[in-house]
């Protein structure tokens, strides 16, 4: 069975959180696991991610560290997630040298063009829908999935808004995962080991 998955961390590492994330995990959906803690410091984000570490591993997820390579290195994680803002694939791959490195594109060939001349492994395109995680993120739409697929040879994620209803629209029209985050975490009718379940 193909994961599909590319699970984005809460923004806040509640108390439940590493049992619900086994939980989620043991259902053998996620592919990828991102930890996103935009406003934490490094020392706290590395005590999180060694903890996080322990329960990818057990259930043969890649840890992957948003925006920092060095934390990333730090950790063991197996890649790290680069925003347009952030550091250099470059600088990023000086750091963590062969280990997964993926850029978010927004909806643009041009960026994913780039991104694809300085050897990322994998391509991220979104918001599609209307993210509660990124409200103001940039829109793209279905047909940079559909280019994508015919002239990207690496994966492709799609991100932004996605749920149990818009996600296979998603998948048809090219994306080899779905990246989710408040669905799973901050889902008032579905804990998230019911809610993972939703993606099939």
């Amino acid at each position: 069975m193909k994961r599909l998955v590319y699970l984005i961390s809460p923004n806040k590492i509640y108390k439940n959180f590493y049992k619900d994330l086994s939980n989620v995990l043991a259902t053998k959906k996620v592919k990828f696991f991102q930890l996103r803690l935009k406003k934490l410091s490094s020392v706290k984000t590395i005590k999180i991610a060694l903890k996080v570490k322990k329960i990818v591993d057990k259930f043969n997820v890649k840890l992957i560290i948003n925006d920092c390579p060095i934390i990333a290195k730090k950790v063991g994680a197996h890649g790290c997630h680069i925003g347009q803002s952030d550091a250099s694939v470059l600088n990023t791959r000086k750091i963590i040298k062969n280990k997964i490195i993926g850029v978010t594109c927004h909806g643009s060939k041009v960026l994913a063009k780039k991104a694809l001349l300085n050897k990322v492994e994998y391509v991220a395109f979104g918001s599609f829908y209307t993210s509660r995680l990124k409200p103001k993120a940039k829109k793209a739409n279905l047909s940079v999935l559909k280019w994508a697929k015919k002239n990207i040879k690496k994966p492709i994620v799609a991100i932004g808004g996605i749920n149990e209803k818009n996600y296979k629209k998603l998948i048809n029209a090219g994306a080899n995962y779905i990246a989710i985050s408040s669905f799973i975490w901050d889902n008032p009718s579905l804990k998230p080991e019911i809610a993972i379940k939703n993606f099939i």
